[in-house]
This record gives structure tokens, sequence and C-alpha cells, in this order.
């Protein structure tokens, strides 16, 4: 019998308004308008001043460590604007702090977060969003679960999940989208192709031309698109999470970004990435093309610029004097966060744990077994 084709497929790439701040006109229908446009990027800026000041802390030792998210904020932004702010769910990596933000949090939670404090990851009553997740991709589980409940609630409610291009290699991505496809969850999948996970470079980690035809596998809708393209973002966004609101299950969106800083405050990207590849996206950042554009329509210019600047600085500042004024968390909350009832043995551990190597008795270094002062 001759061979014959059982399955052709494409991707889309889009993008509405490109490096120079020039939009597609036709692209642009049902995306934003020019006031959105103003306040989202207003919103922008003060997210990365927040984000340059975090890395700041933590050069100076008031911060364990920090992975910037500068240039790649119009992804969060773009996709977390389509979703409803205190009905839909979202479900982060560690580089949508202004995801997070447009959903509620409070900007001094994630300076906690990375002070070391827990209580950065106590998300306030009315927020729906889980807290930032470390280990890489774990948290696309959890979304699924989420949307989930969602269906079997007959929620009219949506998932979205973020996590990087890395994070595909990993095989809770591969179940999480096998179950999200197979049970039709309202789940919107965005993936952050900064181009590197941590020092491996997308090239060397995935023979895929895109990383959006790794959706294919599972029969859901699945685009790519210019991460750094604020109004493409939403565009693809807002039908993604309509379609999953509507019952249409989820979708995978690929958003081409870059990640112009380290990965971390721990890491040097000089040793493994070549200076001219960062020089080539910086022009690319998706602050520099929205201002452009609004400077085309007479929305900005530079004493607007310098005025809002002072007011990002100011935000920040509270923001910063209000992480570090919060009162530190007592010893005992190891104890009394763990166990519902401390038994002798864990009352002497919390007693001793102040003033000598955790559980040791007083006694072997002529300690007093008077519990000490909190």
């Amino acid at each position: 019998m001759p061979r014959k084709s059982v399955y052709k497929a494409e991707i889309e790439h889009i993008q509405v308004m490109d490096e120079n701040g020039v939009i597609d006109a036709a692209q642009s229908r049902n995306t934003l308008s020019d006031e959105e446009i103003l306040e989202l990027f207003k919103f922008m800026q003060q997210c990365r001043q927040l984000d340059e000041i975090a890395f700041k802390l933590q050069r100076s030792g008031r911060m364990g460590t920090y992975p910037q998210n500068k240039g790649q904020e119009a992804a969060a932004i773009g996709t977390a604007y389509a979703a409803k702010k205190g009905q839909d769910f979202l479900v982060p990596c560690y580089r949508e702090n202004a995801a997070l933000f447009m959903h509620g949090l409070p900007m001094h939670y994630v300076l906690l977060h990375w002070m070391g404090d827990e209580r950065g990851n106590q998300i306030p009553e009315g927020v729906q969003q889980l807290p930032l997740c470390i280990p890489i991709g774990t948290q696309m589980l959890h979304a699924t679960g989420i949307a989930w409940a969602f269906k079997m609630r007959k929620e009219p409610k949506v998932a979205l999940t973020y996590f990087g291009d890395g994070a595909t290699s990993e095989g809770d991505f591969h179940e999480a989208m096998n179950f999200a496809s197979v049970f039709q969850v309202p789940l919107v999948f965005i993936c952050q192709n900064n181009q590197w996970a941590i020092s491996v470079p997308r090239e060397s980690q995935m023979r895929s031309k895109t990383v959006a035809q790794k959706a294919l596998a599972y029969d859901m809708p699945t685009y790519q698109v210019d991460g750094n393209d604020l109004l493409a973002v939403y565009k693809i966004a807002k039908e993604c999470v309509d379609r999953a609101r509507g019952g249409g299950g989820p979708s995978f969106i690929e958003a081409v970004t870059y990640r112009l800083a380290d990965h971390t405050t721990a890491d040097d990207a000089r040793r493994y990435r070549d200076q001219k590849e960062v020089d080539s996206w910086l022009g690319r950042d998706p602050l520099i093309r929205l201002r452009k554009y609004l400077e085309t329509k007479d929305l900005w210019d530079e004493t607007k610029q310098k005025a809002h600047e002072e007011k990002c600085k100011a935000i920040v500042s509270e923001v910063v004097k209000t992480a570090e004024g919060i009162e530190k968390p007592s010893f005992d909350d190891i104890f009394d966060y763990t166990f519902a009832a401390i038994n002798p043995e864990l009352e002497r551990q919390k007693r001793t744990a102040r003033t000598s190597s955790l559980g040791q008795d007083p006694t072997q270094v002529g300690l007093s077994e008077q519990p000490q002062p909190a």
C-alpha cells in the first residue's frame, strides 16, 4: 500500500509591534488601546526599577540571591493582563514578578522570599497564585491539577503556568502537558524562551526548531510569539485564555525573549556567552519599543520619562523599607510551624537550639536547663 500523510502541522510566529515601535495595523486589531499600552508601559518601568534595586540589594549583602527579570517583562505582563485578576490562577516559576504584581501580590513579598523569609511565600487572601517555584518544572504539574479542579467544579476559571525553555526538557513538563491534553483542562502553558537554561543554550538542549512544536505531540493549539512584543503576547494569550474558559482545553505559548542579565546573582554569564549576542538583544528590549511607539503618538517624552522614573524610585524605596522593616521571624517558628504538638524531647530541643547545637543537652556544655527568653 502507498504511504500517506497522517499528520501535518505548522507553527505560527506572531509579531504586532517591531523593535522600532512600528505596529502592524492588521495584527493589532483586538489587542490593546493606546491608553492601555501607556499604563502597562508605566507599570513595566516600575517592575524594572524593582528588579534593578533587588540586584543592588544582593550585591550589598542585604539579600541572599536574586534572578533578574530584566528584558522579559512583556511576556509576563502581556499574559497576566489577558487573565482575570482575582479569578484566574497564576502558577509561576521565578522570573515572572511583573505578572504576580499585576494580579495583586505586594512587591515586598518577592524581596522577602529572596531574603530567605518564608513569609514572602504566604500568599495574601484573595490573591490567586502560588508562591515562586525554584525546582525546574514541578509547578506545571500543580497548575494542571488546579486547572483540573476548575473543570471538575465547573468554575469559569483558567490557570496560567510559566516556565523557561530548559523546563521543557524535564519529565514533569511532558507529564503535565499530556494530562492537561487528555483531560482538556483550562490551562495555558507559557514558555519564556530566553535562550539559556543557566549556561546551556537552547540549541544544545533540544533538536526541535521551536519550543512551540513540542506541544504538537499533545494535540493542543500552540504558538510562537515575539516575547518582547507586549501586544503580540497579549493578543495570543487572550485567545488562549478565552478558549480555555469556554471549554476548549489547554494551549501552549512560546514567548521568544532573552535573559539580559545573569541567570542569578550567583552566576557570571560572561563565562559562557558572547557579549555581542547580548548586545544584539538589547535593542529588542520591550521598554525601548514601547517608548518609541508612545513617542510617535505624542503620549510620552523625556520630561514624562524623568518624572515617572522619580515616581518609580519612590515606590520601590518604600517597598524595600517595608521588606527590611518587618520584624525578623523567631527561631521558635521552626518548631511551632512544623509540629502540631511539642513533646518533651522537642521542647528540650527548642530550648537548647538557641544556645547550642540542635538537641544538645545543656548540661553537656554547662548551660542552664531553664527555658531561654524569647
